[in-house]
């Protein structure tokens, strides 16, 4: 079951880097700015990360299988609208309906772990579904690249819409839950009552650390590798799409191994968040010497480090784990998951804003993305350090 529901994350990934691999396509196609450009990636974290709350909500009152298999569709009917769209807006109608659709995706993954798998090992099994929802990734690499280039950006959301139906039939025939046992657990929570559950989360003091560093940590990896990789690649140094899509491929073969790998190697709940803030700040780092070194084979070798080390993100799932009692873990990933796809939204627009900017003024646009994304890396990581901890991680995890 947890394979199928793997699927659909899979699927997930590919939807949300697909912009750097097609938007070459489109600025020629329909003359798109760098700042419509991030709006239109914007636009699948923000509908994703909106509707968060929602998918959360039913998950708890309709179980894993039924919120899946009603959200997903939007997901192949979005992929379809983009396969068709004669024009911008309509572009941004499928992104919604995309956002929208895979939102319950990767949040199912994690909530099935939660409830099917031992706290203690509950980062390596996440690690491992992150790589395998990696798969997605390799699709927006160099076959993606290769279909874009003999068949237009229109070939790649058809055959996305395909996949989305594959997976949505998987599981419909192999995902099922136990029913629940709704006399022992009395009456069904209402959508109010479920709500007020997700607000006392931002009640509690240590909730806010966890947010402001999800909104960056990931999106800060997904803004490069779904927005900025080809655009970078082809604007700097004058790559191929070809080539582009080739340094993307390598990229998403190292984000198959890396998640299970850095679970694997997770140091425990009294020592996690500070590497949690360590790694945060080599990410921001490496995103300084990607702005400012303008070398193209070092810059190819700086992506790949970045992907190595993207597989950090499993630790903060294992944090927020550990940061909550059991009956506030479903919500606690569920605003985890939220916040990362606001942020997503937001770095993505921002960027975009930026890059347009710094194009009027005269200015590299890479080099001012890459400095921006940088400095939120290193303002959230010093936010998480110092907000306060979940007293039941110990001394030790300050």
């Amino acid at each position: 079951m947890y394979l199928c529901l793997l699927s659909a994350f899979a699927l997930s990934q590919a939807y949300r880097t697909v912009t750097s691999i097609i938007a070459a396509g489109l600025q020629a196609d329909f003359g798109i700015s760098p700042d419509s450009l991030g709006a239109f990636a914007g636009l699948f974290g923000l509908s994703f990360g909106v509707t968060q709350l929602l998918m959360g909500i039913g998950m708890d009152l309709y179980g894993l299988r039924r919120t899946v298999l009603v959200a997903f569709p939007l997901a192949g009917l979005g992929a379809a609208v983009s396969a068709l769209a004669p024009g911008y807006g309509w572009l941004m109608v499928g992104q919604l309906l995309i956002g929208v659709g895979c939102s319950p995706a990767f949040l199912a993954c994690t909530v099935f772990v939660s409830r099917h798998f031992p706290a203690q090992r509950f980062a390596f099994f996440s690690g491992v579904g992150m790589g395998v929802g990696g798969l997605g990734l390799l699709f927006t690499g160099t076959p993606l690249a290769w279909m874009v280039q003999h068949g237009g950006w229109r070939a790649g959301f058809a055959v996305l819409a395909v996949f989305s139906l594959l997976s949505w039939l998987l599981i419909f025939l192999r995902v099922h839950e136990p029913a629940l046992a709704q006399a022992a657990q009395g009456p069904r929570e209402s959508w109010v009552q479920a709500a007020g559950r997700f607000g006392s989360l931002l009640k509690v003091p240590h909730t806010w650390g966890i947010p402001i560093l999800g909104m960056t940590c990931y999106a800060a990896f997904l803004t490069l590798r779904g927005l900025w990789l080809g655009p970078l690649l082809m604007g700097r140094y004058g790559f191929s799409l070809i080539d582009s899509g080739n340094v993307a491929l390598v990229l998403s073969m190292l984000a198959l191994f890396v998640p299970a790998a850095f679970g694997r190697m997770d140091p425990g709940p009294t020592r996690r968040r500070r590497w949690i803030t360590h790694f945060s700040l080599l990410m921001g780092s490496l995103f300084l010497l990607l702005a400012f070194w303008h070398h193209a084979t070092a810059n190819v070798a700086l992506i790949f480090l970045m992907g190595l080390l993207s597989g950090y993100g499993v630790l903060q799932y294992a944090d927020v784990r550990s940061s909550y009692p059991a009956e506030m873990t479903g919500r606690a990933l569920s605003l985890y998951t939220m916040s990362m796809f606001l942020g997503v939204a937001l770095m993505q627009s921002l960027t975009g804003l930026l890059a347009a900017w710094a194009q009027r003024h005269g200015h590299e646009p890479y080099q001012a993305v890459m400095v921006s994304i940088a400095c939120m890396l290193a303002a959230a990581s010093t936010a998480f350090r110092f907000l306060p901890r979940s007293p039941l991680l110990g001394r030790g995890a300050a």
